[in-house]
């Protein structure tokens, strides 16, 4: 029995029917952008998020970007964020001729320490990015009151984290920007690239509207510089099909995760992952953390038909790109320890009992030099 990290075919099959339906229904309109589908989708996620409003994009990339400019976000300025993400979530800083400001990670979550966000911030400081990561909450409680304070606007990445919730709070809902990602891999994916940004504010939601169009309100009529990025209509008649199972594929997420839990925990050496309190975790990934022999690890489930993945093998403030910045290993202890020692297991909705198990015996079968 081989169990892939993720395997979209269960998915595609259960909903195909309703997946060629909804792409002939674009294919007849021929209306490709900026029509009906995109409106549908764009009403259906804010109310999914509890928004106001909601803004299709080309990715969850050019959602974060796009927040930063609606914030003014430019050079000189910085924007602090955790070296423990994926690299969209500097680059859109660094695109803008800002400045990423890392702080480190709580050891626990893998999510910004707030305490070092706190310590951060500077007369330069624009904005905070915290990260979902892996499909929990950032302890957005404690970010939220740094950001009144110093009245610092809160850019939520939630590329990850489409459903889960801190308190009661969906992800989304509680910066003044949220970022998504529609990419295939994530909870809620379409057949390619795609985004979504949400916020309460109007004024926010009319300009990021305006640059995701060049910056033209009015065709051909520029009122700034904005960029290309457009959700197609292909792409938001698949998310509105997959829209209506989401909750159900996340509680079914959360099932394995706690099945893995159970069985994973009396295994020495294994730190299953850690949900806060009063959190809606979606689990995007199950992330294992092995103090020893991750490496080997991973070679003795590949070798055993067992998918995994390193999320993320090399945190950004040692990446070449940003060497630029002046950090040096060892600045954030706990982001380059989880570099070192995590690795994600499947966890997608189809996930059989039977290959948990085997998953599980794989780990156990593992014998340390």
């Amino acid at each position: 029995m081989n169990v892939p990290l993720l395997d979209l075919q269960g998915q595609y099959q259960e909903l195909r029917e309703e997946l060629l339906s909804a792409v002939t229904r674009v294919l007849d309109s021929q209306r490709f952008v900026l029509g009906d589908e995109g409106r549908a989708l764009e009403t259906e996620i804010a109310t999914y998020c509890n928004t106001e409003f909601a803004i299709g994009c080309a990715s969850g990339s050019d959602a974060l970007l796009l927040a930063l400019m609606a914030l003014n976000v430019g050079a000189g300025d910085e924007v602090i964020t955790t070296p423990f993400t994926f690299f969209a979530t500097a680059s859109a800083i660094t695109r803008l001729g800002a400045r990423p400001v890392f702080v480190d990670i709580d050891p626990l979550t893998y999510n910004i320490d707030s305490d070092a966000v706190a310590r951060a911030i500077s007369p330069s400081t624009k904005a905070i990015m915290p990260v979902h990561l892996y499909g929990q909450c950032a302890d957005m409680h404690a970010l939220i009151e740094i950001a009144e304070l110093h009245r610092i606007p809160l850019v939520e990445d939630a590329a990850q984290a489409i459903g889960a919730e801190d308190a009661g709070r969906r992800a989304g809902s509680m910066g003044a920007i949220g970022c998504f990602s529609f990419y295939p891999t994530k909870n809620l994916g379409a057949a390619g690239d795609g985004g979504i940004i949400t916020t309460n504010d109007p004024d926010l939601a009319k300009r990021l509207r305006t640059l995701r169009v060049h910056g033209g309100a009015v065709e051909y009529h520029h009122v700034e510089v904005g960029i290309n990025s457009r959700l197609d209509e292909l792409q938001a008649a698949i998310l509105r099909v997959k829209l209506t199972h989401l909750d159900r594929w996340s509680d079914k997420r959360r099932e394995n995760a706690a099945r893995y839990d159970a069985m994973l925990k009396p295994i020495d050496g294994a730190v299953i992952p850690f949900v806060r309190f009063g959190v809606r975790h979606i689990f995007h990934q199950y992330v294992l953390r092995i103090a020893k022999h991750r490496d080997a690890l991973v070679t003795h489930l590949g070798d055993n038909g067992v998918g995994t993945g390193i999320y993320y093998p090399v945190p950004l403030h040692m990446q070449p790109c940003f060497l630029y910045l002046g950090y040096r290993q060892g600045d954030f202890p706990e982001a380059e320890r989880a570099a070192r020692e995590t690795l994600a297991l499947p966890v997608y909705p189809e996930l059989s009992e039977a290959q948990q198990r085997k998953v599980v015996e794989t780990v156990v079968s593992f014998k340390k030099d």
